[in-house]
């Protein structure tokens, strides 16, 4: 062999070039897609919103310090209120249009509709799904409807995934990956917060403490890409900026943060009560399905119109579409100047306007105004602690930091990625500690709720990995809980000449046959496929002459205890479809026969058992190793 082609085999077995090329070239791609998707988002969006408050109502609404405003339309001379109540009327119309007649699953918040397509549809978005979405939720939140960018972008790159995966004809493992990196992608990019994306793409997928550990890393190549395309036009400052780092220098603010975690806990209880009874109430209303949108942008508007008429602040108009506005005021003040009851009258405005956007079936994201809730709910407690004890809750703002992130831990069953993405958005790392001790407490106390309806618990209770744990469910099923106690069987005397057993066989359905001596007492087994053999075989070394010569040498009996997947490894080994059941105590004492219909029934009953209610904890098992 040549010496270069030695070496590149070496190589070839050493590293897998191969797929890793694969993953790149492909993570490239979708990032490169997702990243633009994001800008023309990012851009259409910003037209649309700018255009709408300062040009039509006259209002400016804030923004995030690193993300000034594309566009600069004039400012109406004085505020028109009651359009208020006309624009996101008209918005929720026009979208809920174009989400009926195209895409009906575009509706609502994207993230939910993109897990229930990696959970229970192979990783398929239809290719029209993310063309509607895009235009759907621009139309929505830009004029004034409320809700995040998050779930629009997570659907629009987790379809731009399904689709480049149904292109190149990859399976559906290979697509639902793709689908998750898009996912990712999309994240990232919006946020500017890679790592996050592609943790989010992992997390977001379970409510219980579970990742996706294999969409990792293809999500980690498309969140960095996309991010990398997005940052190239809008620059790579981070979203938020703030009036320095916040830090956490005492131990005792560990009480206050307490404090927050059950307060951002119980308004993400409320957040999800009233967003699900909200798209409950809209659901069973008789109405043209492009109606709703527009009852709920009208209701939205009607919250922002009582708000800001009668608040004296303009910053109540956050309450609308995206409000983003009114954390980077909190975040920006050494010395508060937004007041408690501002952000107060802010937090459960959001939690109204976005139930009353989304749940009617308008279109987009439901994080965005988690972070609104949270961090305007953790401004507020911030500066009641700081009047208690401002030397130790020094900085008010940095409780806002960290109420984002506990806010959406609760609601999203997120708390890891929330924690990075928060700190990426804001850029201050200072206040690690204290964003996982309320993450994690937000968490603990709310494991019982969430926002996304399509979550499952874990991989065990995912269709996706059916097939991964279907054999270590049934590891715990006993023969004695699936064979038929009461099926007939029919025992061979091991005397019976052999010309005799088919006559014996013919009139059963039964395959493998017990071969019964004195007393009743089991010898052996044959198959009717071995009975078969020796019946046409002319000269049988050594001579058939009984039934006892028909007892196959290995063994094809278990007894009521064994589990199932020892009955299906026993099949699958000797190429059989039943085993005769002996008793465990007394192994030559047959009681019954146990079939492949049997296995096939109760592995059947247990996944339809895990999707109505899961499974038992004892049942909750890791993969195999074998």
């Amino acid at each position: 062999m040549h010496p270069i082609d030695a070496g590149r085999s070496m190589v070839d077995r050493s590293f897998d070039l191969r797929g890793a090329g694969k993953w790149l070239l492909l993570g490239t791609v979708l990032g490169v897609v997702a990243g633009c998707g994001a800008i023309l988002f990012q851009m259409g969006l910003e037209a649309l919103r700018v255009f709408s408050f300062h040009s039509l109502m006259g209002i400016q609404p804030g923004h995030p310090g690193g993300e000034p405003p594309d566009f600069h339309f004039p400012l109406a001379p004085s505020p028109v209120a009651w359009l208020l109540l006309v624009l996101p009327a008209a918005g929720g119309l026009v979208a809920g249009l174009l989400v009926h007649y195209l895409a009906p699953e575009a509706r609502g918040h994207g993230t939910d509709a993109a897990i229930l397509a990696f959970h229970r549809r192979g990783g398929y978005i239809r290719k029209r799904v993310p063309v509607v979405k895009f235009f759907a939720t621009i139309i929505t939140m830009g004029t004034g409807g409320s809700g995040g960018r998050e779930g629009p972008i997570a659907q629009i790159g987790a379809g731009l995934g399904s689709f480049l995966a149904t292109r190149l004809g990859l399976g559906a493992r290979h697509r639902r990956w793709l689908l998750a990196a898009g996912l990712g992608a999309g994240v990232g990019a919006i946020f500017r917060a890679p790592l996050a994306g592609a943790m989010f793409a992992a997390e977001v997928l379970y409510s219980d403490p579970e990742f996706e550990t294999e969409v990792i890393l293809p999500a980690a190549v498309t969140s960095i890409v996309a991010y990398s395309v997005f940052t190239a036009k809008y620059g790579f400052d981070r979203m938020f900026t703030s009036a320095g780092v916040f830090g956490f220098s005492s131990p005792l603010e560990l009480g206050p943060y307490l404090v927050l975690a059950l307060v951002v806990a119980a308004a993400a209880l409320l957040y999800i009560k009233v967003f699900h009874g909200t798209e409950a109430l809209f659901k069973r209303l008789n109405l043209w399905p492009p109606l709703k949108p527009m009852i709920g942008g009208f209701l939205t508007g009607l919250v922002g119109f009582i708000l800001f008429t009668q608040a004296g602040d303009a910053r109540v108009i956050d309450v609308m579409s995206t409000g983003y506005g009114i954390l980077q005021d909190v975040l920006s003040e050494p010395v508060p100047q937004v007041g408690i009851g501002i952000l107060l009258l802010v937090s459960f405005g959001k939690i109204l306007t976005t139930s009353l956007t989304i749940g009617s079936g308008g279109s987009a994201g439901v994080f965005g105004p988690s972070m609104v809730i949270g961090g305007t709910l953790g401004g507020a407690v911030g500066q009641l602690f700081h009047g208690w004890m401002p030397q130790i809750v020094q900085h008010p703002g940095a409780f806002a930091v960290v109420g984002m992130a506990g806010f959406f831990s609760a609601a999203g069953k997120v708390p890891l990625s929330t924690v990075i993405m928060v700190s990426e958005m804001t850029g201050d790392y200072a206040l690690l500690v204290p964003a996982v001790w309320v993450c994690a407490l937000a968490y603990l106390v709310s494991r019982r709720w969430t926002i996304f309806g399509s979550q499952v618990p874990s991989k065990v209770f995912s269709p996706a990995h059916y097939g991964d744990f279907a054999m270590e469910i049934m590891g715990h099923t006993r023969i004695d809980e699936i064979y038929k106690k009461d099926r007939k069987w029919v025992p061979i005397p091991a005397a019976t000449p052999l010309r005799e057993v088919p006559r014996l066989t013919a009139e059963t359905r039964q395959r493998v046959f017990p071969v019964i001596g004195e007393g009743n007492r089991l010898i052996g087994c044959f198959h009717q496929g071995e009975l078969v053999n020796a019946l046409h075989d002319e000269s049988p070394d050594p001579p058939r002459h009984t039934a006892q010569d028909l007892v196959a040498r290995v063994r094809q009996t278990v007894t009521p205890e064994d589990t199932v997947r020892t009955a299906q490894r026993m099949m699958a080994g000797r190429g059989v479809d039943e085993l005769v059941v002996v008793d465990a105590a007394d192994l030559r004492r047959v009681v019954g026969v146990v079939t492949s219909a049997d296995v096939l029934l109760a592995y059947n009953r247990r996944m339809a058992t895990i999707e109505r209610h899961g499974v038992s904890e004892s049942e909750r098992v890791e993969p195999s190793r074998n």
